[in-house]
């Protein structure tokens, strides 16, 4: 929880709030690749990239 609160500081500190949407959709993007490999969806989230 810490690494969250000094990213968080980081991008405050530096005015990199803009960077904040797009760490989340990546985030987001990997946690979803990664909870559908082993599932019948896989082969059509694949397809999206």
């Amino acid at each position: 929880m810490s690494f969250l609160k000094e990213l968080w500081a980081f991008l405050r500190v530096r005015k990199k709030l803009w960077l904040a949407p797009i760490i989340l959709v990546m985030v987001m993007l990997g946690a979803l690749l990664v909870l559908a490999q082993g599932s019948v969806v896989a082969p059509f989230i694949y397809t999206l990239f």
